[in-house]
């Protein structure tokens, strides 16, 4: 067995993902790269092939999704640790040395996840609590600011320090083999978004900690997939949100779920139609809110 699998998940981003990889290579593990393509229309499957002759392509002929493309690299990796790595994200020097060596002195964390940074160099958020009903709508009616219980303060955080988390993002996410043999792969019924937090809930549940690792740092551009259709994507991430509750909480908790978004999006509705008339980004972010709303009770 080798010491570390990456597993890079890539939809129509091939300039993105060409300087992903060759961020990855500068590391002194036993290394073995595997990208699976969700049927690509740009050429990334080709650029993979003429350009980095190293990586393991798995070229799918339909888009399966995150958790589907991410489970066919782990199955065919052979690392005793196996990092989800985002085709948007530049890996930093060292920070993938870093990951692994921490994994090596921690043997009860099942994953751990480094500090991503915004393209401008500022902190990203790569780690949340787990999520409950009460705390999306805490989010969304931004009481964050007066009261940190839905997201970390990790502006705040040593940077120095690892800290333990509850869910680990999953645009740099290594994970323990050994803890993935015990609790399972990504629930391929996600299609995209909150599969990861699935799996953290897992993990916590079997007795692994996870761990955020800012002496680790990986760019993260964000969303350059998702931003091709991002209507569409922004309604299935509530979606796959939707779904968690009722895997975890059964139908009663999801219908909660549920019900706290439409207190939480209907007055944005009502703010954005009539501020949409002078503004174009407020009439996207209505027709946005209109659709989430209409097929929010068939979720």
């Amino acid at each position: 067995m080798i010491n570390l699998s990456v597993v890079v998940v890539n939809w129509n981003t091939r300039d993105l993902l060409a300087r992903c990889l060759d961020s990855v290579y500068p590391v002194t593990q036993d290394l073995e790269v595997l990208v699976v393509d969700n049927c690509s229309a740009d050429g990334s499957a080709e650029m993979v092939r003429r350009r980095f002759p190293r990586v393991q392509l798995i070229a799918n002929r339909e888009n399966l999704g995150f958790a589907r493309a991410s489970n066919q690299g782990i199955r065919q990796s052979r690392g005793q640790y196996i990092l989800l790595l985002n085709s948007d994200t530049e890996v930093y020097p060292g920070a993938l040395d870093v990951l692994v060596r921490f994994m090596d002195e921690h043997p009860r964390a099942g994953g751990c996840g480094p500090m991503l940074l915004n393209p401008d160099g500022s902190l990203q958020p790569s780690c949340h609590p787990m999520l409950t009903p009460e705390r999306e709508l805490w989010r969304l009616l931004f009481l964050d600011r007066l009261f940190r219980r839905a997201t970390y303060a990790q502006e705040r955080w040593n940077p120095d320090i690892p800290h333990p988390v509850d869910v680990i993002k999953g645009a740099c996410f290594l994970l323990r083999r050994s803890a993935l043999d015990q609790v399972g792969l990504l629930d391929e019924t996600y299609f995209m978004y909150t599969e990861e937090m699935d799996l953290c809930y897992r993990l916590l549940e079997a007795g692994w900690l996870l761990w955020w690792v800012p002496q680790a740092a990986v760019l993260h551009r964000g969303e350059a997939s998702s931003r091709q259709m991002a209507e569409a994507m922004y309604v299935q991430l509530y979606r796959s949100k939707v779904q968690f509750h009722r895997k975890f909480g059964g139908g009663w908790r999801a219908a909660r779920f549920k019900g706290l978004l439409q207190v939480a999006y209907w007055p944005r509705l009502a703010v954005a139609i009539p501020g949409g008339l002078v503004s174009p980004a407020l009439a996207a972010q209505a027709h946005t809110y209109r659709r989430l709303l209409a097929e929010l009770p068939r979720m």
